[in-house]
């Protein structure tokens, strides 16, 4: 019984060192999605074409996205630093 509740919850990990890179992805990920869902729209309304509108600029905004994240972090979570007061 619990080998079975061990395989329906092993799931797949990534070390802790790539932490940075798995947040960019993600952050990346779901935030040019929603840019290119409202840019889209407000651009050129919800057509048709809507969503092939939506996916070829994600095709363009989500690598850009990613390498932007990755650059970006580092000088928000400095910033962060200097703006929060710590306990």
């Amino acid at each position: 019984m619990t080998e079975a509740i061990a395989r329906k919850t092993h799931r797949l990990r990534f070390p802790k060192r790539l932490t940075p890179y798995v947040f960019a992805l993600y952050m990346a990920t779901i935030m040019a999605f929603l840019m290119c869902l409202v840019i889209t729209l407000a651009e050129f309304g919800l057509s048709e074409h809507y969503m092939e509108n939506v996916m070829n600029a994600y095709r363009v905004a989500m690598p850009s996205a990613f390498v932007c994240v990755l650059v970006v972090r580092p000088i928000v979570a400095r910033l962060v630093g200097w703006t929060v007061h710590g306990h």
